[in-house]
């Protein structure tokens, strides 16, 4: 799997992620880029702007994530 494959996935099963947590868990120093990447497949990503510390930050979710127990069509 590629990073979007596994960006996708973790969108779809109802997770929310930040550049952080997409550094740490996949590797990927571009998320905007890949989430820019997803929305053009058609994938509906609703963006979060946080401040946390004095920083300014995006979260990242699926507008309705698949529920467990249904088959994802990728």
């Amino acid at each position: 799997m590629n990073q979007t494959d596994l960006i996708r996935t973790a969108l779809l099963s109802g997770r929310e992620l930040t550049p952080l947590d997409a550094l740490n868990e996949f590797g990927c120093f571009r998320l905007a880029a890949r989430i820019k990447d997803l929305r053009a497949e058609g994938l509906d990503i609703e963006t979060v702007s946080e401040t946390r510390n004095g920083k300014k930050f995006a979260r990242y979710r699926v507008a309705q994530p698949v529920l467990p127990g249904f088959e994802l069509a990728i």
